[in-house]
């Protein structure tokens, strides 16, 4: 709860991820998508800011739709919080909204949904363009195969199979809402609600996803890897570049700004919305 006298704000954030080490800022002084953002909030404040975000990103991850919230008693207006942010952030961090918020709002706790869209270009050559904002498989992958596989993770599932060593999350039971699986010329996205992620979780049903897609295993495989609830039996782990947060969604009762659905390069694919 914000104390008296204060105000919470909340933000929304994009970034793209390639030269940070993750959201969370470190002990070790390396540079963090938080770290960063607060030092500019900072600035416009004229005191410390400290901001809780809806969802932690690895190092290499981007996001279109992050939300994050801070406590402060400086009086600014929106706009002030927005452009004054962005003059004092590198090109790569952008603030896109602010807004007032109740006490009892919460950015991560509050959350009900979160949707990340992972991007492949799938080609023989690897791209030029965008090279640290999608991920480039050179074999060709069968999108339908891919699509068929994606159904078994629908629903209530155990994702421990597809959950990294060091998550922290007290539970592996998570809810998919869609995992849909599109090819738009050489692109391929995989867009996926749910009602919590945990760690790695994305790109290990990517990786699993891409080793259906090239036929080197059969679509009913991904079923023996959910029941399976270790990790060991899922394969690799997928690169960050091509991951995306792209929506965290709230009760109604916080009527928080809504953009398009990123990455910026996918919206003038109609077939994504939804």
């Amino acid at each position: 709860m914000a104390a008296d006298g204060f105000s919470r704000i909340a933000l929304g954030v994009e970034y793209k991820g390639s030269r940070y080490c993750g959201w969370q800022r470190q002990a070790n002084g390396v540079l963090t998508v938080q770290e960063t953002l607060e030092n500019a909030l900072s600035k416009v404040a004229a005191s410390p800011v400290s901001l809780m975000c809806a969802g932690r990103t690895d190092a290499g991850v981007h996001a279109c739709g992050q939300v994050v919230h801070f406590d402060t008693r400086a009086e600014r207006s929106l706009k002030a919080w927005v452009m004054g942010a962005n003059i004092n952030l590198p090109h790569d961090i952008s603030v896109s909204w602010a807004k007032v918020m109740p006490a009892h709002f919460h950015a991560r706790f509050k959350a009900i949904a979160r949707r990340y869209r992972y991007v492949i270009y799938n080609d023989q050559i690897r791209p030029a363009h965008l090279n640290q904002e999608v991920t480039w498989n050179h074999r060709p992958l069968d999108v339908e195969r891919m699509a068929e596989a994606a159904r078994y993770l629908l629903g209530v599932h155990d994702f421990s199979a597809f959950r990294a060593g060091q998550c922290q999350a007290k539970s592996p039971i998570k809810e998919m809402h869609h995992l849909r699986v599109t090819r738009h010329g050489q692109m391929i996205v995989l867009d996926i609600r749910a009602s919590a992620f945990l760690h790695h979780m994305v790109r290990n049903i990517a990786g699993v996803l891409m080793t259906i897609g090239t036929g080197e295993r059969p679509v009913e495989w991904i079923k023996e890897v959910l029941e399976s609830r270790e990790r060991r039996s899922g394969g690799v782990t997928a690169h960050p570049y091509g991951l995306y947060l792209v929506q965290v969604e709230y009760r109604d009762e916080f009527q928080l700004p809504e953009r398009y659905i990123g990455p910026h390069f996918l919206t003038g694919f109609t077939e994504l919305d939804g």
